[in-house]
């Protein structure tokens, strides 16, 4: 189990740490509701540093990610990100990530922290072209701030003018004295707010400097357990729940990121697939019935059939009911479509939601 390079710092402020994926995290430090709230309200700061990140360089660069990722990545101008995903070619994902473009001939790829070896290993497998490529995840700690007061939080330790970023922008710069700093306008939460990314040595230096920072707003450290509240609340994926090796990315609603106006792997089949039409769907569902639904519980009819399985759920802080996403046949994705959700052995009802389920901030 690897630990992440504040694993220490996380111990000593009350961090519980627990595995996952194949790291040693914080999962909460004082009550997952509180977090929650306190992100979409405030200012919370989350220590995401087990997610990969991979340079590539030179001149075949875009040529070798447009190959492997679904995406249009020569869309991108300097200092944008993209989302994306890698497709497998038995149909599923291998991964989804963030291209990030400094230039035209440098990249920087964001990957989940569970798949760090395994799309490493898929991206090489396709450089044909011998791009320079190397693997950063070990000597880069990554800081989600986030929140509505991240922005005045973070503006008060740097000169770039973060007001004037647009969403899934980024610039590298100086914060808090410290220099190559990436401040990235993204985030995992739909509370707004910035990532940044800061070498190793110099990431709790940045920690405490944040902290000072955020203490008039009564900020706080943030653990896995809201970060999966909150982004289910807006609907975003989760891989390994709602996108896999085998799930279709079209039927997970990622056609927005599936590009057909270039080749890349397993485009073609993906296409057939889009022209057939898609036979179930990713969709949300809010609890009518008090319940919380889970990961694999079914999702049934009304005489209890089963239609899917629910791939991720939990109780929302901000709604105050069960809410979850799913895969049900095409025929029962329309919004306002009534289903059940088997909660041991019981029927509870549930509806069709449109996706985010809470309205994003700013």
């Amino acid at each position: 189990m690897k630990k992440i390079p504040l694993n220490d710092l996380h111990e000593k402020i009350g961090g519980k740490m627990v595995p996952f994926a194949g790291f040693l995290m914080p999962v909460r430090y004082s009550s997952d509701i509180e977090e929650h709230n306190c992100v979409r309200n405030g200012v919370g700061v989350f220590d995401v540093s087990h997610m990969g990140e991979f340079m590539l360089t030179g001149k075949k660069a875009l040529d070798l990610i447009q190959r492997v990722s679904a995406n249009d990545a020569s869309a991108l101008f300097d200092g944008k990100v993209q989302y994306s995903y890698l497709p497998n070619r038995q149909g599923g994902a291998v991964d989804d990530l963030l291209v990030y473009r400094l230039t035209d001939e440098w990249y920087y790829l964001v990957v989940n922290a569970s798949n760090i070896e395994k799309d490493w290993d898929w991206i090489q497998s396709h450089n044909t072209d011998n791009v320079p490529m190397k693997n950063l995840s070990d000597t880069t700690c990554l800081f989600a701030i986030q929140g509505p007061k991240a922005l005045p939080t973070l503006q008060k330790l740097t000169e770039i003018d973060l007001a004037s970023m647009d969403y899934y922008t980024f610039q590298s710069g100086k914060v808090a004295g410290i220099e190559p700093v990436l401040v990235s306008a993204t985030g995992y939460t739909g509370a707004g707010g910035f990532e940044v990314y800061v070498d190793n040595d110099k990431a709790e230096e940045l920690w405490h400097a944040i902290f000072e920072a955020g203490a008039e707003f009564d900020i706080k450290p943030i653990g896995l357990g809201a970060r999966d509240t909150l982004r289910l609340e807006m609907g975003y994926c989760l891989y390994g729940n709602d996108i896999t090796d085998t799930t279709s990315p079209l039927e997970a609603g990622l056609g927005w990121v599936t590009k057909f106006n270039k080749n890349f792997i397993n485009s073609a089949n993906l296409q057939a697939q889009k022209a057939a039409g898609l036979k179930r769907k990713l969709v949300g569902l809010e609890m009518i019935d008090k319940g919380i639904p889970r990961a694999h519980y079914e999702i049934c009819d009304a005489e209890g059939n089963k239609l899917g399985e629910i791939t991720s759920g939990t109780m929302s802080p901000t709604l105050q009911k069960g809410i979850a996403m799913g895969y049900v046949p095409v025929e029962f994705s329309k919004a306002g479509t009534e289903v059940f959700v088997k909660v041991r052995e019981k029927l509870l009802k549930a509806v069709v939601t449109k996706m985010p389920f809470v309205k994003p901030g700013v």
